[in-house]
């Protein structure tokens, strides 16, 4: 079993940035990729980021690509959300998330395994 713990969320104005954490504990061993989706106000979860524990392959949305830039130090089996230029449309719960197998798409249907969640809120 792994459980994911979730940091750094947080009120911003537009325009600043937020570091979230997600620290995996348990049968660390057995993950393959980690990443976040999000859901806002009124709005489906979607796919936000990714990344590869082992060769490090990153996998953004249009969305952030080029503001978010994801991260993870294996020691602490840790990773890392670093977000930037935020946007009131960035507002939703941000969701850490772990997969077992390597996968063709990383879809919500996918993930073995679920944080907790940790509220982010962009104001104007």
């Amino acid at each position: 079993q792994v459980h994911l713990v979730e940091s750094g969320g947080g009120l911003v104005q537009a325009g600043g940035s937020l570091r979230l954490s997600c620290a995996a504990s348990g049968r660390t061993f057995s993950i393959d990729t980690m990443g976040w989706f999000r859901q806002g106000p009124g709005k489906e979860r979607e796919f936000v980021v990714a990344i590869e524990w082992i060769g490090g392959s990153t996998y953004y949305s249009d969305s952030v690509k080029g503001r978010f830039t994801i991260s993870r130090d294996n020691a602490k089996n840790t990773v890392y959300l670093q977000m930037n230029s935020l946007k009131p449309e960035d507002t939703a719960v941000y969701y850490c998330a772990a997969w077992r197998l390597p996968r063709a798409t990383l879809t919500e249907r996918s993930v073995d395994y679920w944080g907790q969640g940790t509220q982010v809120t962009v104001s104007s």
